[in-house]
Parts: structure tokens; sequence; C-alpha cells
């Protein structure tokens, strides 16, 4: 019925086996993208104001209080609010052992 989505499964099959080797913990974490549009929405809008920047810091200095701003608005400092954000945390500590602090 759909031969062009076919075709581009089998284009990307390649590229998209590793994304399987995850958890569904994880996989869901990262194949759901509006968290991940709306925090970067936000720091495009909280830019895009600003016109231009004296330095390299200054604009660093500006994306750092926004996403501070926006984590204290969606739910505090783990995954922004994301959904299924806890069981991926532990899936992540599981999978990728000394690397997040606990």
């Amino acid at each position: 019925k759909a031969p062009g989505a076919v075709l581009a499964w089998r284009n990307a099959w390649e590229d998209f086996i590793p994304f399987l080797a995850f958890t569904p913990e994880i996989r869901k974490v990262i194949y759901t993208t509006n968290q991940i549009e709306s925090i970067n929405y936000q720091l495009r809008k909280i830019t895009k104001t600003r016109g231009s920047f004296p330095s390299d810091e200054a604009a660093i200095k500006l994306v750092y209080l926004g996403i501070r701003n926006i984590e204290t608005h969606r739910g505090g400092e783990l995954g922004t609010g994301t959904q299924g954000w806890h069981q991926a945390l532990n899936a992540f500590a599981v999978q990728f052992p000394n690397r997040l602090p606990l």
C-alpha cells in the first residue's frame, strides 16, 4: 500500500538498528520529541529577541538562564517533566554505569 514508506525504512534500516539496542524505557524518551521541541522553542524565543550578543559568554549565560527557567516551569531538573523519565534514568544508569551522578 505504501511503497515509499517501505523504501524509506529499507534505506534507513542500518541507521535504525542501533536504536533497538536500547531498552524500551530509553527508546521512549529518545523518540518522544514533544518535550525536546518545546525546550528548543523556548530557547529560540529567548535568543531571537536579543538580536546579537557581545560575546559567546553572553549567549551561553542567556541560554543557561533560559534552561534554568524552563526547568522550574516544567517539573524540575530531571528530564524537565518528561513522562517516564525516572524509568529511563534507571535504565541509563544500568546500561551506562559510572556515567551518571547518583
